[in-house]
């Protein structure tokens, strides 16, 4: 049965994590994770800081190359890097795994990671290949993965939640009727959470209504 577990580590031992040393105000939310050969690419937002400081935090470290803005949203910069598998991590744990990365963000404190694997023997592998290799991580929760209703097109109850506001305030209309700060208001969190449960939102609706499964 496919099996999520939700896990921290330090921020230094996350790849990405030097970026904080500098900009301590920084967020990062790992995207997707995509194997390459002798690397890893990771796709990032970053929120908090201009994109010439983040590349330049990047540049001097001898595992990453090939740094750049592939897209931006607002006040959100979408980044990708080339990291070389030579470096271990967590990083290289998680493409090695056979595990998806649900969520995975970071900030000067920690990194907070949510991952699903297709049985519990999948979550094992992961936990062996950091205790192996060192990586520390601490696992905050562990639970079986029910099966979802395809009517409900996969969402979350966040992300139900925070399309539903979105569109009855007129979020989406143009001129648009309500901002993204009106609505994490009511809803109780911040901008940078709510641009999250909507972006994530909308992949998952794209997912399973524009993509064919077969």
């Amino acid at each position: 049965m496919a099996t999520v577990m939700e896990f921290t580590t330090p921020t230094a031992e996350f790849p990405l994590g030097s970026i904080f040393e500098n900009l301590p105000g920084v967020t990062v939310e790992l995207e997707r994770l995509i194997p390459h050969g002798t690397h890893i690419i990771p796709y990032f937002w970053v929120r908090g800081a201009d994109t010439g400081a983040i590349e330049a935090e990047f540049e001097p470290h001898a595992g990453a190359s090939n740094i750049r803005v592939v897209d931006s949203f607002e006040s959100e910069y979408l980044m990708r890097v080339e990291w070389d598998r030579a470096y271990f991590g967590v990083l290289s744990a998680l493409a090695k795994a056979s595990v998806v990365v649900l969520s995975g963000i970071g900030t000067k404190d920690e990194w907070r990671f949510e991952v699903r694997g297709e049985s519990r023997e999948a979550i094992a592998e992961f936990r062996e290949h950091c205790q192996e290799h060192d990586i520390p991580i601490t696992i905050t929760a562990v639970h079986a993965l029910l099966p979802v209703q395809r009517e409900g097109y996969e969402l979350t109850e966040t992300q139900r939640e925070a399309l539903g506001l979105a569109y009855e305030h007129g979020y989406f209309d143009s001129p648009r009727e309500a901002s993204l700060k009106e609505i994490a208001a009511e809803i109780g969190i911040t901008q940078q959470s709510l641009s999250s449960r909507l972006r994530r939102g909308h992949r998952r609706l794209i997912g399973a209504t524009l993509i064919s499964s077969s």
